[in-house]
């Protein structure tokens, strides 16, 4: 009995561990009643000898990468590979791709923030006379929740002397793919030929392909990554590196299984 109390009590301990690395390294967002339901699943797990072995074994792997992960700069060539950065060349708008919104504070993330810049940058630069933002829907951020367009033309209107770029709204975007649609159907209604795609540089290269995939010749010129430093000098940048390529990686996974592709 006192041996499937501590199963019991150490599968709901790894269950809650698991919980934090899913919230944390898969970007998921999840609810507390998904939280809750890890522990318990971990603890029902730690009841039965065979599974709470296989949970444990799977556990020591994980944590065994992390460390691998967090001691060296391993991941720096595959974050490299995420990234498609190219020359900028004169073209026929700029896409500034949304990268979120902080709902609480009202203000964007710092992703988005970059983004934005970077896009005011090239149209400062003379490449070309006409700059999009993104609307999210609203299956993303809480009711009420302030929209990336507003916001960045609010940012651009403080930022820029009138008369600044023309800005066009990419209306009820979900997901990359969604923006990807928007900025075609923009395309082919005003004679576009080009256009440059600025995202943040993890995400370059997987926005590039779904933007291609809709017919739109892109040229993918990336932001600056504002969350960590990309040479991966400290452990908490290679801690914030390993996130984006648990995410990237489930992104991809999703799309391969029917679904669509997250932001």
């Amino acid at each position: 009995m006192r041996a499937q109390w501590r199963g019991s009590v150490g599968g709901g301990v790894l269950g809650a561990a698991l919980g934090i690395l899913a919230a944390f390294f898969g970007d998921v967002r999840a609810p507390v009643g998904l939280l809750i339901g890890l522990v318990l699943v971990g603890a029902l797990v730690g009841e039965w000898p065979p599974a709470w072995r296989a949970l444990r074994l799977g556990a020591g792997a994980l944590a065994l990468g992390l460390w691998l992960c967090l001691l060296t700069p391993v991941l720096r060539a595959p974050l490299a590979a995420l990234t498609l950065a190219q020359g900028p060349q004169p073209a026929d708008a700029i896409v500034v791709l949304g990268g979120g919104v902080q709902c609480g504070t009202r203000t964007l993330e710092p992703s988005s923030l970059s983004r934005l810049v970077r896009g005011l940058e090239l149209w400062r630069a003379g490449y070309a006379p006409v700059v999009t933002v993104s609307e999210q829907s609203g299956l993303i951020g809480a009711r009420g929740c302030p929209k990336i367009s507003t916001l960045a033309q609010a940012h651009l209107r403080a930022l820029v002397p009138s008369p600044g770029p023309q800005v066009l709204t990419l209306t009820n975007v979900t997901t990359t793919r969604d923006e990807a649609a928007r900025v075609r159907d923009l395309a082919q209604a005003r004679g576009w030929t080009r256009v440059l795609l600025v995202t943040s540089p993890s995400h370059s290269r997987r926005a590039a392909a779904l933007f291609r995939a809709q017919g739109v010749n892109v040229l993918s010129v990336p932001a600056p990554e504002v969350r960590f430093d990309e040479t991966l000098p400290l452990p908490a940048d290679r801690l914030w590196a390993a996130r984006i390529l648990a995410y990237e990686s489930l992104s991809r996974v999703k799309a391969a299984l029917g679904g669509t592709p997250e932001r």
